[in-house]
């Protein structure tokens, strides 16, 4: 699943290739108004969505969700992907751009509503807002119940945007942490280290090469226990849990041992 830290790496890559270029031409899988000939003037991200501002005003908008991804692909050249799959193709200076299997793409007719839907959909960037976490804790008491599990917590994007799967459970364990607490059982200190970890490993990862979240230089792993199931803990040898957890049941690990307040 693309994190905070891939859509601005995706930003950063598209950005000098497409900024300044016109859209030759452009298909979507839904319906929507015409953005050929547009020129493209800004290439932003926000925690897991990417804007594509127009020099009409008017701005396209991608959210991979769990499974999209961003491909380019000079004339000529073989597709990984079947096109079928394809969210969205704009040809640009003679090279396609495609978003495959993307949760939603659209064209947003206003910055006024551009600002509007993500203001309204996401917190503050982790990556690109510094964010206060004193006011990411208060957000987090004032939008959830008190019984949301803190993985649940974690992944929230009207809270702080561009944590996801990984960050969850990396962060979790750093801070030592349960997913299974509830938001009540947990105090402002440890709510606010969450945020401060998490913002930390994303902006540590803007750069090129795999993901990592583990500091130590021992070569045992660049992760702590996400995809880890079943191994011995880095720190204990406790082996890592796996289960589906929170509202959407997604896959978090950890280790009992370690994320236990007993």
């Amino acid at each position: 699943m693309p994190e905070g830290d891939t859509i601005h790496k995706i930003a950063n890559y598209l950005a000098p290739r497409l900024q300044g270029q016109r859209i030759e031409s452009i298909q979507m899988a839904a319906p929507s108004p015409a953005a050929e000939g547009r020129k493209v003037l800004r290439v932003m991200a926000r925690g897991k969505h990417l804007f594509f501002d127009l020099d009409d005003g008017t701005s396209l908008r991608s959210h991979l969700g769990m499974y999209g991804s961003w491909h380019r692909y000079p004339p000529g050249a073989d597709w990984k992907k079947p096109r079928h799959r394809a969210s969205l193709i704009m040809r640009i200076s003679g090279d396609d751009y495609v978003c495959f299997n993307a949760k939603e793409v659209e064209l947003i007719q206003s910055p006024s509503v551009r600002h509007s839907v993500a203001h309204a959909r996401l917190g503050p960037d982790l990556i690109a807002d510094a964010p206060d976490v004193t006011d990411l804790a208060k957000r987090a008491r004032d939008i959830l119940d008190d019984d949301t599990l803190l993985a649940d917590v974690l992944l929230d994007q009207r809270v702080a945007s561009g944590i996801g799967n990984v960050y969850k459970s990396e962060v979790l364990f750093i801070e030592r942490l349960g997913p299974e607490l509830r938001l009540a059982e947990v105090s402002e200190d440890e709510l606010q280290r969450c945020f401060t970890t998490a913002a930390d490993r994303l902006r540590r990862n803007l750069g090129g090469g795999n993901r990592v979240t583990r500091l130590e230089k021992d070569r045992a792993g660049r992760l702590w226990v996400y995809n880890r199931r079943g191994k011995p803990c880095l720190r204990c040898d406790t082996p890592i849990r796996y289960a589906r957890l929170g509202k959407h049941h997604r896959g978090t690990y950890w280790c009992p041992n370690c994320q236990s307040r007993l």
